[in-house]
């Protein structure tokens, strides 16, 4: 139901990386599968930003919110399951009323025929890279461009003003380093376009990394690149001017190189120093897992110990 959901939202990426947390902790695992199944058969129908392109939160509110949305939707979902009120979700929803159709459109009229997200995978990605295609250009949802690498996000920064930056806007952005061991995975994604670009009218092109973004984010960003790079993906292998080739609708990406060549970057690549020697930072670096399994704590999942139980009070 959260998943079937999350797709007609048009939800934010990192609902893909709580879900698949939460359901391991229940040993109910999803995967990232699980929502590009669902994306396939679910349309976005709130017509809300960032994958409408004119209605607010707000509006989605006063036009019946979640409970009407579900009520539309309610033949993509398990009405008995129960729900955190103690009641049910049919008991939750029904009689919810719809007030204004173009801000929740009806299942035969979505803003977006597929749903919110979309994972690709390939020699790039062999874990999965997500994308949100109902928020990025169409010409971009098939397209192959030259990589320009960035290592670190200060260097992105310090690049994206340069008015002689050797970018256009077929280029595709990468920026690695950023993912969980990497960075802690912080909200680095929508990579900034750079403001060469901007002067020439370019709204949107393809941006790579294992970063996540926010919910409100849009653009052709495709993110929590897997594994990351500091621990070894092949995103760490990418070099500027490599080409990548990226295919929403056939749900691939692929670097453009040889496995010859790959396997020869791959010996000649060095594992960066861990980030922490002691404290919380070791111990994270240690126990947080891969984007695609959810960025928990290996300690926290079912499968790695018994419950735990309440502690006894005297």
């Amino acid at each position: 139901n959260a998943i079937a959901v999350a797709m007609a939202m048009g939800c934010s990426t990192n609902a893909i990386i709580h879900l698949v947390a939460i359901s391991r902790r229940a040993n109910l695992a999803v995967t990232l599968d699980d929502f590009d199944t669902a994306s396939r058969h679910i349309g976005v129908i709130a017509n809300i930003r960032p994958s409408g392109d004119r209605y607010l939160m707000e509006d989605f509110f006063y036009a019946g919110g979640m409970p009407a949305m579900m009520n539309v939707m309610r033949d993509k979902l398990d009405l008995s399951a129960l729900t955190v009120n103690g009641k049910t979700v049919v008991e939750n929803i029904t009689g919810a009323e719809v007030f204004n159709d173009d801000v929740i459109r009806p299942l035969d009229k979505p803003i977006y025929a597929e749903g919110a997200l979309a994972v690709l995978r390939g020699n790039l990605a062999p874990d999965g890279v997500v994308i949100k295609p109902s928020a990025v250009a169409p010409h971009l949802l098939q397209h192959t461009g030259r990589a320009l690498v960035f290592d670190d996000y200060p260097s992105l920064k310090a690049s994206v003003d340069d008015p002689d930056l050797d970018v256009t806007g077929d280029d595709i952005l990468v920026l690695r380093n950023a993912g969980p061991k990497g960075a802690g995975m912080p909200e680095w994604g929508m990579l900034p376009i750079p403001t060469k670009l901007l002067k020439q009218g370019v709204t949107d092109m393809l941006r790579l990394s294992d970063a996540r973004m926010s919910g409100t984010s849009y653009g052709g960003c495709l993110l929590h690149c897997s594994p990351e790079a500091f621990v070894g993906g092949p995103l760490a292998l990418v070099k500027t001017g490599d080409r990548i080739t990226v295919d929403v609708p056939g749900r691939t990406i692929h670097l453009d190189v040889s496995d010859e060549e790959l396997a020869a970057r791959r010996a000649a690549w060095t594992p960066p120093p861990a980030r922490y020697e002691r404290g919380y930072g070791w111990m994270f670096g240690r126990h947080i897992l891969q984007a695609h399994e959810g960025c928990d704590f290996d300690f926290l999942e079912t499968q790695f110990g018994a419950p735990v139980p309440e502690p006894v009070i005297y």
